[in-house]
């Protein structure tokens, strides 16, 4: 590691592949060394607070025995490699493949910035049910920096998670962890760094539906995401704030405040619990916003993860895409493993509403109930509604006025090639009915675009303009 690239780590600070180490604790690294190799390996950095500050330590061959013990004791042994910058001491932990590792204190996974210790039941469950090697950190074979990579996106992704390009793009993505050393891209980089998931991933799409009434009979609106991750969250959460009833509220003789029916901050935690913790292996189903008249539902395929019981659901969470989960905390848009369904109560009980409802069946759903509607708000949801139906209608006018046109001018070029053609014979020719094109003839002599000359049998047609 030369020191570019240690300054940009320190700069980005602890997550899924980084832990700071301000002294040598050997209970504290063998849990750290179990929780990399349970999960896709990472480094360690002793000599170095939690604030990204080197403090630095006396690196002596007892220390580095000590750590390379400390890994060969674990069951079964880790693989380790130590690298040396100036006064820290670099601990390189591959992931393993003989998953899951044990430590003396017992078994560990890395989630977000944190290692969760789990009991042996809920350490094999999860790598039973969810498999060794998980969807976001397998590697991709089709995707690629000339098959699908769109820099534009990833350009995009540096900006909200304030990147700077101090070392190379493709040791950004290596210490990201979604590029491998042999440049090959692991699938949560296909869903950040795509311009279009469903060429790769159509499980990946989200799909927004706003119905009309309490049930799914009436279809208003409806939109499949389909770009990268981020962008499908964004549109997403932009189709939920178009769709839902805005207050308005005037304490003072300021400006009005504008307050959405559901708290902002719920939805947008309840869109990236669904996207970062779906399970992406199940092929037959997507992310679903459901919009009716008394309720929002956000479900996901894959239900909750197999090591989390219900009873512990809201105490206790593991992401089944940890790597993806890492990438949605360095664009900045969840704070902590655990953190979301709190913060979607929380943001409820402040609004003074009913708390969310959570489902687990295949799916893991949301459900937020919409307060019921003012005779104001009604009013205006009408007004909206009219105004919605009249763009529609306006548009499917200028659908009908463009076919009309279309069928015009090929009726032109018909009798302009046989001035004699009957009406049946212009029928057939064009598709539209009889009466169709008597209408359609009128329309033309209206418009002193043609005349007929003597009589309808043995006449014929003439084009004026």
């Amino acid at each position: 590691m030369n020191k570019n690239e240690f300054e940009f780590l320190l700069k980005q600070g602890e997550g899924l592949k980084l832990e700071f180490k301000e002294n040598f604790d050997s209970k504290n690294l063998s849990k750290e060394m179990t929780a990399f190799a349970n999960t896709e390996g990472g480094r360690i950095f002793i000599g170095v607070n939690d604030k990204g500050e080197v403090k630095g330590v006396e690196i002596t061959n007892k220390l580095k025995s000590e750590i390379q013990d400390l890994a060969r004791n674990c069951d079964p042994p880790i693989h380790i490699g130590l690298e040396i910058l100036d006064t820290v001491l670099i601990v390189n932990v591959d992931g393993g493949i003989n998953k899951p590792y044990r430590c003396s204190a017992g078994f560990f996974l890395r989630q977000g910035s944190n290692s969760q210790k789990l009991s042996t039941d809920e350490i094999r469950d999860f790598f039973n049910k969810e498999g060794k090697i998980l969807f976001d950190e397998t590697i991709n074979k089709e995707f690629g920096f000339k098959n699908g990579f769109d820099k534009p996106k990833f350009d995009i992704f540096l900006q909200r998670a304030k990147i700077s390009r101090v070392i190379s793009d493709e040791d950004i993505l290596r210490n990201l962890g979604v590029l491998t050393e042999t440049k090959k891209f692991k699938n949560a980089g296909v869903l950040f760094f795509c311009g279009n998931v469903e060429k790769f991933f159509r499980q990946a799409i989200i799909t927004c539906v706003l119905y009309k009434g309490i049930d799914k009979y009436k279809i208003i609106d409806k939109k499949d995401f389909t770009e990268d991750v981020l962008s499908n969250y964004d549109n997403a959460i932009a189709f939920l704030l178009r769709n839902l009833r805005l207050e308005y509220k005037i304490e003072t003789a300021g400006p009005r405040e504008e307050i959405l029916e559901i708290p902002e901050d719920a939805l947008r935690e309840a869109v990236i619990n669904a996207m970062a913790h779906r399970d992406y292996n199940e092929k037959g189903a997507n992310i679903q916003i459901d919009i009716f008249d008394d309720r929002v539902e956000i479900s996901n395929p894959g239900g909750l993860v197999s090591a989390i019981k219900k009873e512990e659901f809201g105490k206790k969470s593991i992401s089944r895409n940890p790597l993806l989960f890492s990438l949605f905390k360095s664009a900045d848009l969840v704070e902590k493993v655990g953190s979301g369904i709190g913060r979607m109560r929380e943001a409820m009980r402040n609004a003074k509403l009913p708390a969310p409802e959570f489902l687990f069946t295949n799916f893991f759903t949301v459900i937020f109930k919409r307060p019921l509607a003012s005779t104001e708000q009604k009013t205006r949801e009408k007004t909206r509604e009219k105004t919605r139906e009249k763009t529609r209608e306006k548009t499917r006018e200028k659908t009908r006025e463009k076919t009309r046109e279309k069928t015009r001018e090929k009726i032109l070029l018909l009798i302009r090639d046989n001035s004699k053609i009957t009406s049946e014979e212009l029928a057939e020719k064009t598709g539209v009915s009889i009466k169709g094109i008597e209408w359609q003839l009128k329309k033309l002599k209206d418009e002193n675009l043609i005349e007929r000359v003597g009589p309808d049998k043995g006449g014929h047609w003439k084009i004026l303009r």
